[in-house]
């Protein structure tokens, strides 16, 4: 369960930079959108805006980039980089580490776990636990030194063993830590996709399908969507090396060969309904996915598994462009099964940016999981949250057109056009 994650000075992000899933004392939407552990009152999720280019995407890449670091760190050689880009728009931070943390729970037991990296080398970590109130360190990593403390017994002599370009809790997991492994596995439960580039998502979509425990819950999802379609059906063959490209260089076939060996090709077809001229159902057709259906729909179909996987295993799902290429409604579809207690038992928690206005108005989305992101004059992101936003010393009512106000700019984190029609006149007179 996520309660915090922060950035600082990492791409268009300067200072530090919070997103809480720790619910405030507003009274909305506090039998969906909440739910509770032992102490705290959490979100089910949180909805980013902003202008193009405002900061959105990269502050979903910050998540993307410090689950990567944690679970393949280990893997790396001393000579790799982090992949870690500071921000560059001022001789005070270009040179300085960027900061991760996140603060989450596992088994009723809070942990906040951060590090700060270039690219090169890590140059702090830590990591702490409050089983009650109180957080007491499990490590402190600073430059060259490790101290372990004694309630940390996993990591003792450890240190040695730990690169420059290594993160320590990486190294005391391979050494079957047991603290280290379930934050591993939190980690991995941690999952960031993209909404743009979604193909890649649809192997996990294929495994449910396959699953008959988890197929009739998807395909439920897509009749429910009124997508068109009745069935899927899934055909999975051995590769053939006599389906490549003949035209296609040999060393570029001696690869694939190698790299395929073993591996399946699927294909997704839709089941439709063909009907008589007397409007009577008379038989079926078979639609190929990815040639014959739309492209929201084959979106809506490849991240529908990882949704649902993290419907029933629990966790946190980051989508970045949520709703590229998806009709508003698909959209709000997929937000009203994280708030839903009947498909939403273990409490999963979905962030995710996105443009859709619509659902700032019928999304029942509380102030507190509503983001706004944007840059100031000198290149840097800020984010906050509706519920901190204040116009006139005032936080917004919650019965105020939220969808209206923002289109207006009453919260700022959207772009500014100028005079559209002194645009066109300049560009008639040239």
């Amino acid at each position: 369960m996520l309660l915090e994650f922060s950035v600082g000075n990492f791409l268009s992000f300067k200072v530090k930079t919070t997103l809480s899933l720790v619910a405030t004392s507003i009274k909305e939407h506090i039998d969906e959108n909440l739910f509770l552990t032992k102490k705290t009152k959490l979100l089910k999720g949180a909805v980013i805006y902003g202008a193009n280019a405002s900061g959105k995407s990269n502050f979903i890449k910050a998540m993307s980039t410090m689950r990567r670091m944690v679970l393949h760190s280990f893997n790396q050689s001393s000579m790799d980089e982090l992949g870690v880009i500071p921000f560059l728009l001022s001789t005070e931070t270009e040179k300085l580490p960027s900061l991760f943390e996140v603060i989450f729970i596992i088994d009723n037991i809070r942990y906040r776990y951060g590090f700060e990296v270039d690219d090169d080398q890590v140059h702090s970590e830590w990591l702490f636990e409050a089983i009650k109130n109180a957080e007491k360190p499990l490590f402190l990593r600073e430059n060259d030194g490790i101290e372990v403390m004694n309630n940390f017994p996993e990591g003792k002599d450890l240190e040695e063993r730990t690169r420059d370009n290594a993160l320590f809790l990486s190294v005391v997991d391979q050494f079957n830590g047991k603290v280290a492994k379930k934050i591993m596995h939190w980690f991995n439960n941690f999952i960031t996709i993209s909404g743009l580039s979604h193909e890649r998502y649809k192997s996990v979509t294929f495994r449910m399908l396959e699953n008959k425990d988890t197929n009739f819950r998807l395909l439920n999802f897509y009749n429910n969507l009124d997508l068109g379609f009745q069935d899927v059906a899934i055909n999975k063959k051995p590769f053939d090396p006599q389906e490549l490209p003949k035209d296609m260089p040999e060393s570029i076939v001696r690869q694939l060969l190698t790299d395929l060996e073993g591996a399946f090709k699927i294909d997704i077809k839709t089941i439709h309904k063909k009907f008589n001229d007397q409007g009577q159902a008379v038989g079926q057709v078979e639609f190929d996915m990815r040639s014959q259906e739309s492209s929201g729909t084959n979106k809506i179909f490849n991240i529908s598994g990882p949704i649902f996987d993290v419907l029933n295993e629990g966790g946190v799902l980051v989508i970045d462009e949520l709703d590229a290429s998806l009709h508003p409604l698909l959209t709000l579809a997929v937000t009203r099964l994280i708030h839903s207690k009947k498909f939403n038992p273990k409490n999963a928690q979905l962030i995710f940016a996105t443009h859709d206005t619509n659902l700032l108005n019928y999304g029942s989305f509380r102030r507190d999981q509503i983001y706004f992101v944007e840059k100031d004059r000198l290149g840097a992101s800020d984010m906050y949250s509706l519920v901190e936003y204040k116009e006139e010393g005032k936080t917004i009512r919650k019965d105020r057109s939220f969808e209206k106000d923002y289109i207006e700019g009453r919260y700022g984190a959207i772009p500014f056009i100028g005079n559209l029609s002194n645009m066109i006149t300049e560009w008639q007179e040239k």
